[in-house]
């Protein structure tokens, strides 16, 4: 049977001086190994540690992120796979085949080996990569309020159903500018949370995400802004801080980028036309300032 997502321990807590037993329910981390398959090549893509749970999507909005698949269609299958010993299935590999009879080129996703943060690369060379790709427009249209904003946070913390138990998981959310909650995926790794939800997308052919909201639970770093371009968001918010390079790719590809989401009060670091106050005129005298 699949992994579980979360593991249950017997701990020590320690409360005034006083110990005692309990158990405890910890989110599980475990090794994600993506196989690409075009015609009679393959080759493994990344690593990942990840909490179990959503690998198809995890897949499937990280190749995505990176360019390999474009929509649903470019993928004839997925499948876990073994290492031929006969051993029980333990879910941590999984093959993507792809609609082509070769492998496309894959030098840029040698970075993915074993990563958990923002990779080593020259930023600057990293916002020309991404400027070369052909990337839609986002809507000219689209706003939102900072009363919606502010409400985000609480409904994305209520749907943490993961977090509800173990206090340790990350999560991404799509909501509309209306505040209404569509998709929401949880994991250990704050970037496998986000490629869940944009694997959602593309597996139910909601992508592009035009005219909604991505809501990060902790900061927003560049590669997490780079998925919510690629995926066509025009509006991305974290509940921390965002990174310098995050600020500059949203900055230039166009992306509202909202940071220290919560309560009433939230920074607006690129694509402030976006928010829509109550009074037009204190954002117009804002901007002015």
């Amino acid at each position: 049977m699949p992994r579980l997502n979360k593991t249950k321990r017997r701990i020590w807590t320690v409360e005034n001086g006083q110990v005692t037993r309990k158990a405890d329910h910890l989110a599980t981390e475990e090794p994600l190994e993506i196989l690409l398959r075009a015609g009679d090549e393959q080759r493994t893509v990344a690593i990942t540690m990840r909490t179990p749970g959503n690998d198809y999507e995890l897949a499937a909005g990280f190749l995505h992120s990176e360019g390999i698949v474009e929509d649903k269609l470019d993928i004839v299958q997925m499948t876990y796979c073994t290492d031929g010993s006969g051993q029980m299935q333990e879910y941590n590999a999984l093959r993507v085949q792809l609609r082509r009879d070769t492998l496309p080129e894959l030098a840029r996703l040698e970075r993915h080996f074993f990563t958990n943060s923002a990779c080593g690369v020259c930023g600057a060379t990293m916002l020309d990569d991404l400027a070369q790709r052909d990337l839609p427009p986002f809507q000219a249209e689209t706003v939102v309020t900072p009363q919606v904003l502010a409400g985000l946070p609480e409904a994305l913390r209520e749907a943490q159903s993961l977090f509800e138990t173990t206090g340790g998981l990350h999560a991404a959310a799509l909501f509309t500018v209306e505040g209404q909650l569509l998709a929401l995926r949880e994991d250990v790794g704050r970037h496998n949370a986000l490629d869940k939800l944009i694997g959602w997308g593309l597996l139910s052919h909601q992508i592009p995400f035009d005219d909604k909201v991505i809501l990060v639970s902790g900061r927003a770093s560049y590669e997490l802004l780079q998925k919510c371009r690629v995926a066509g968001a025009p509006i991305f918010c974290a509940v921390s801080a965002p990174s310098s390079l995050a600020v500059e790719l949203a900055e230039r590809f166009g992306v509202t980028l909202v940071g220290f989401l919560r309560g009433q009060r939230f920074n607006v670091y690129s694509g402030i036309a976006r928010i829509k106050p109550h009074d037009g005129t204190a954002r117009n005298s804002a901007l002015a300032a």
